[in-house]
């Protein structure tokens, strides 16, 4: 439920509203339009008399919001958001989209990194991705090096300045990874990870969400939901693909409708991940470039500096030389670096 108050409602209608809310035990959350303030109300509405609240002053109006998900909804936050970081990088909005680039796992050959760091950070990239645990479907899979990976991950921080992405996957290792990341990632697997969600609302760190590879779009949204509901308004989403019945040429369908089905219902950023999304490196530039279009805030894709030799998903990862290939590529399709007139 929201409560749209007056253009000209002042602090003190406002606040009455909140406080006659919050002592039925809802919790509240107040967004300042250009016009208009909505209250949005959260929790169990059961006992919550909604002719009162029409009857306050100030209050213009009060509806029933109809989806599950009331703080990732554009209905109760209309304008988008925009997570911004210390060193001026921006995800969401208006803004241009990023690119998150870097090899699946961490690896014990720490200038093999450093390569990908420093090509990501030659092509115009303020992100580098990377993991440090590693959730595999075998338990006899390389697992990751764990804190090793993370001082790895901010050695390259440090020569570089790119930002670090890595997963964390358990809740008694926020903590640890929130001391080297700038985002924390919650892959696929641990989307609906319901107590991992939670303990990521509690922190402040910006939380970057993977679709599950079997998720609706409404689940998705919801997970996110669990995280803002927890007080941690900085989320981004990432569609990476989702389970098909045909496996021969694709890893998994990439659901580019995904990205302007979100930016409808929902007001926080969306990436795509086309590494994971299709497990085709030749598949990584046309599908950036459909989700760009589609709208897409971002771009998450596996680089490593020999894929050959990967410890995973090496078949999906593009080497030095291809990244800065399609980096162009994209580049030039978000107006990022004029490459004609730089180079002529």
């Amino acid at each position: 439920m929201i409560v749209i108050m007056e253009h000209d409602a002042t602090a003190e209608q406002v606040n009455k509203v909140i406080k006659y809310i919050e002592d039925k035990g809802l919790k509240v959350q107040v967004n300042n339009g250009e016009t208009l303030k909505v209250v949005a109300v959260i929790g169990d509405k059961c006992g919550l008399n909604i002719e009162n609240i029409s009857s306050f002053e100030g209050v213009r109006e009060v509806k029933k919001v109809q989806e599950p998900y009331k703080l990732v909804s554009r209905i109760t936050h209309p304008k988008d958001t925009v997570i911004k970081f210390p060193n001026g990088v921006k995800i969401g909005g208006l803004e241009k989209p990023v690119l998150i680039v870097g090899p699946c796992s961490v690896e014990k050959d720490f200038e093999g990194l450093l390569k990908v760091a420093q090509a990501a950070k030659e092509m115009g990239c303020h992100f580098l991705r990377g993991g440090a645990f590693k959730p595999r479907t075998s338990p006899y899979d390389f697992q990751g090096l764990e804190e090793k990976g993370l001082q790895y991950l901010a050695q390259a921080r440090e020569k570089t300045g790119l930002l670090i992405v890595t997963e964390v996957m358990d809740t008694m290792d926020i903590a640890l990874v929130s001391k080297y990341a700038d985002v924390l990632q919650v892959g696929a697997r641990n989307m609906q990870n319901f107590k991992l969600l939670k303990a990521l609302g509690r922190t402040k760190k910006p939380v970057l969400l993977k679709r599950g590879a079997a998720a609706s779009i409404k689940e998705f949204l919801l997970a996110a939901e669990y995280i803002l509901y927890n007080g941690n308004p900085n989320v981004i989403l990432c569609e990476r693909g989702v389970k098909s019945f045909d496996t021969q040429f694709a890893r998994n369908v990439l659901d580019i409708a995904a990205v302007p089905i979100i930016r409808k219902y929902s007001h926080l950023p969306v990436m795509v991940d086309p590494s994971h999304g299709t497990g085709k490196k030749y598949l990584i530039e046309p599908m950036s470039k459909a989700a760009l279009v589609a709208g897409a805030h971002g771009i998450m894709m596996e680089v490593h500096h020999n894929p050959d030799c990967a410890m995973c998903d090496g078949a999906q990862s593009l080497n030095i030389d291809e990244f800065k290939n399609v980096a162009r590529s994209l580049n030039k399709l978000i107006g990022r670096i004029d490459y004609d007139n730089k180079n002529s």
